[in-house]
């Protein structure tokens, strides 16, 4: 029975995300693959895709396989401080996780992050819109150091100082998947 129930849930998440959700997302972030040349904006988008489909396992996952079981609250941070009765785990496309990101999210894109960090899990344009708001802040810099600087950016404790060799292998398989389907060299610089 629980094989059922995970088997139908995994088949409403994956139809949760949306090309009009993406496209709708997209227009708050003009920058976001608008490289020049041509080539660059090819590369973001690749990397993107790539650290998404690692991310939600190829867009059938809205929350972490073990994110209710954590808590990501930095008690320190007044900015954007934790709520006791929420946890700030990973949720969306690129698992946004811990209430600094779920605040700032928030006041950037105008949805309650703190008071409401399951919005990001239920509502797919908010869910894009977070992914492209931790991408825009956190992950277009380093672009061009290669395809190993997104992972670091996005996952680097675990992933590329954590020695967790088989996430990283994913992440470049699909980056390189994606590349070859827009006509580019994935280059070198892939792992950490």
């Amino acid at each position: 029975m629980g094989f059922l129930i995970k088997q139908t849930q995994i088949v409403q998440e994956k139809y949760f995300y949306s090309r009009d959700a993406f496209l709708e997302a997209l227009n708050s972030y003009s920058e976001f693959g608008g490289g020049n040349p041509v080539n660059d904006s090819k590369y973001e988008i690749a990397a993107f895709f790539a650290n998404v489909a690692h991310e939600t396992r190829q867009l059938c996952y809205m929350e972490g396989i073990n994110g209710a079981s954590q808590d990501y609250c930095d008690w320190s941070n007044t900015q954007n401080p934790c709520n006791p009765n929420k946890k700030c785990y990973g949720r969306g496309l690129l698992q946004l996780s811990w209430n600094y990101n779920y605040g700032a999210a928030g006041n950037d894109i105008e949805f309650d992050g703190i008071n409401q960090p399951d919005t990001v899990a239920t509502d797919p344009v908010i869910s894009f819109k977070t992914a492209l708001w931790f991408w825009m802040n956190n992950v277009h810099s380093v672009l061009g150091q290669g395809f190993w600087a997104t992972i670091n950016a996005i996952n680097g404790d675990i992933e590329c100082r954590g020695e967790n060799f088989d996430s990283v292998q994913h992440r470049v398989d699909y980056y390189t998947a994606y590349c070859n389907q827009l006509g580019v060299d994935p280059g070198d610089n892939l792992t950490c």
